[in-house]
């Protein structure tokens, strides 16, 4: 059999050159591919930075955040509503006695129906807070001329309270309502707020303790 040498020798280096190209081809491709996955990775890991970054308060948020404190801090510890009868009686399921004509009535008091609304669902924290802030805002407002709801957002922007915690600012005539999302640790606080000028107030409510804010009862008509 015969052996042909010349093509296979002539050939052979530059096959071998060819095969040293694309394995170097294959290895700077796998390389980059390693880099651009670190590169991925690094964004990756970089964004969850900036992600936690932007979870971090503003000063504004800093600031109101320390008024809440220092309100926390003046008042008793959560729990205990005075308002609220802590004894256990037991409902009088007796006939009430009718008077006859010409008898005068019992002279014994008549005990006090037990508190609605917030007075029952709110605790002696939650009216020592909201006392705090009513005094605040009530003074600002009563200096506020023409209470549009901008001016009002404004001014309570600058007494610290955030875009986030001001909810359903609106006008009424020439009066402006809101409410103050004042919720901490699972608390239930709000405030039900009037510019009016010298008329105007903030009464507490109460709120859904977790979620979007929701009024779940107040004593403002």
């Amino acid at each position: 059999m015969t052996h042909i040498r010349g093509p296979i020798s002539k050939f052979t280096p530059g096959r071998r050159v060819l095969a040293a190209a694309a394995l170097t081809a294959v290895t700077a491709l796998a390389l980059t591919a390693c880099g651009t996955e670190e590169n991925d990775g690094g964004r990756q890991t970089g964004s969850a930075g900036s992600s936690t970054v932007s979870q971090q308060p503003t000063p504004e948020q800093g600031a109101a955040q320390a008024l809440f404190d220092r309100f926390e801090k003046a008042c008793p510890e959560p729990g205990v509503n005075s308002r609220r009868p802590t004894g256990a009686s037991k409902p009088d399921t007796a006939e009430p006695e009718t008077i006859a004509p010409g008898e005068t009535p019992p002279a014994d008091p008549i005990e006090p129906a037990p508190p609605t609304g917030p007075e029952a669902e709110l605790d002696d924290r939650d009216w020592c807070v909201s006392a705090h802030h009513e005094q605040r805002i009530i003074a600002a407002l009563q200096k506020l001329a023409d209470p549009t709801p901008a001016k009002v957002r404004k001014t309570l922007n600058g007494l610290g309270y955030t875009d986030e915690r001001i909810h359903h600012l609106k006008q009424d005539g020439k009066r402006t309502r809101f409410y103050l999302d004042l919720r901490e640790d699972g608390g239930r606080l709000c405030e039900s707020g009037l510019a009016a000028g010298a008329v105007s107030d903030a009464v507490p409510c109460v709120a859904d303790a977790d979620g979007p804010f929701k009024v779940t009862s107040e004593t403002r008509p």
